[in-house]
């Protein structure tokens, strides 16, 4: 039987969950395509660290340059994330004409648009599908199912750590500290949770999205961001008391020539399908031009789920490579690329805010904040007023109809400096079209 080698940088968690996979499944992928796919060569800085599956040591390098030069590969699997060495490599690895696989989501929503010129000069392809929704096919939904559709609405759960701390404090009463050290001890967070807890995860994979269904390019500077570390039990359960779920969202709607586009906190009512999407899984709700509302769910990370993302781009790749050839790259029209993706400003998004005030408790305050929002352009829909207390500060919670960022950061600037206003007002954004 003819194979189609293949060579591993990065022996990791994904890294060994494409090894099993390939061991596990070679017979019915084999069958499948009508050509082996053989693992030729794997590269890793750590050869002594014990895995789960074993490989022959003549398999093992700790040189990915070993792999980006050997003529005989035919397919490199780039798994060891980050921008350098790993953007090096693989451009290198293009450049050499050598189809790429990445779950590389840094490189791609930074240097997408480099990647995706070297490909197309080369006749490469880039697969990376487990770079957005671990085994989640969002990336083939967009750029082949979808392909005649303008996409219209985007709001999806990209990280599985946020989303794993988030469930557990809105459903078992866990702050936030205590969920997050039970997320780093199942593995679901990093020892550094920086990156997933800020936004910074989400971002990355919702400009790869951005670039695909909006057909240019598109960085992480582009748009807001922010993530979860100020999220409180407090106004959990404020948000279950007012019908609402808090998730990190993703969130992309098409406003015109402009692409309304931001990552945060964001409350949505309880019976939203996207409440529904608990612990570690991911979910992605979309509506196109054609196709109306989709919804797609599953696991957003992991060995296998994302390892079985990694070898649907391989077997994808090598099915072309049978049918034509040569390839022709079809994933990214890089041309599209060379244009950027017309975003509009944040200060201009108008939606729908929840405002708690630790405020003193005494007559006339609510009064002097309603009045500053409504200076604003800012209508109340609905209040919560606990107390009372003869000292300190009680909450007030405000829901108000939809209303534009620059004038709802103006106003809490105004309200902040009120003497009966004793802490920085808490904002989180509601997406709720009942509000609109």
């Amino acid at each position: 039987m003819k194979s189609i080698s293949l060579g591993l940088i990065g022996f990791g968690t994904i890294g060994t969950g494409v090894v099993k996979l390939l061991g596990d499944a070679g017979e019915l992928l084999a069958k499948r395509l009508g050509v082996e796919l053989r693992l030729k060569k794997i590269a890793d800085t750590d050869l002594n660290r014990v895995r789960p599956v074993s490989v022959p040591s003549h398999l093992l390098t700790r040189e990915p340059m070993d792999i980006v030069n050997d003529p005989e590969i035919d397919i490199v699997i780039e798994l060891i994330g980050g921008f350098e060495p790993a953007r090096t490599i693989v451009l290198e690895a293009l450049r050499r004409k050598k189809h790429v696989v990445t779950a590389n989501k840094a490189i791609l929503a930074e240097h997408g648009h480099e990647l995706w010129k070297i490909a197309q000069e080369e006749g490469c392809e880039v697969g990376f599908e487990a770079s957005v929704g671990g085994t989640i096919p969002i990336i083939k939904t967009i750029k082949e199912s979808l392909v005649a559709n303008e996409i219209d609405y985007l709001m999806a759960i990209m990280n599985g750590t946020t989303n794993y701390i988030l469930s557990k404090m809105t459903d078992e009463g866990k702050d936030f500290s205590e969920a997050l050290k039970e997320a780093q001890k199942l593995g679901f967070a990093e020892a550094d949770p920086s990156f997933d807890i800020e936004g910074k995860d989400t971002a990355h994979k919702l400009a790869i999205v951005l670039s695909l269904a909006y057909g240019g390019s598109v960085k992480t500077s582009d748009f807001y961001c922010e993530g979860i570390e100020e999220i409180t039990l407090q106004d959990i359960e404020f948000a279950r008391e007012l019908g609402y779920r808090i998730k990190l969202i993703a969130l992309a709607l098409r406003r015109g020539e402009k692409v309304e586009t931001r990552v945060h906190p964001t409350m949505i009512p309880s019976d939203h399908l996207l409440a529904s999407v608990g612990s570690n899984y991911n979910a992605f709700y979309l509506i196109g031009s054609a196709s109306g509302p989709i919804f797609l769910f599953g696991q957003g990370a992991g060995m296998i789920p994302t390892a079985s993302a990694v070898l649907g781009d391989i077997v994808d790749i090598a099915r072309k490579m049978l049918i034509r050839g040569d390839i022709k790259p079809a994933n990214v029209d890089n041309s599209s690329l060379q244009s950027r993706v017309s975003i509009l400003p944040f200060a201009d998004i108008r939606t729908n805010y929840y405002f708690r005030f630790m405020a003193a408790d005494r007559a006339g305050v609510l009064s002097k904040i309603s009045g500053i929002l409504g200076e604003h352009n800012i209508s109340i829909a609905s209040v919560i007023q606990k107390g009372r207390k003869k000292d300190g500060a009680v909450p007030i919670v405000m829901i108000t109809h939809e209303a534009r960022e620059r004038d709802v950061q103006d106003a809490l600037k105004k309200i902040e400096k009120l003497d009966v206003v004793h802490e920085r007002v808490k904002l989180i954004r509601i997406e709720d079209e009942r509000l609109k």
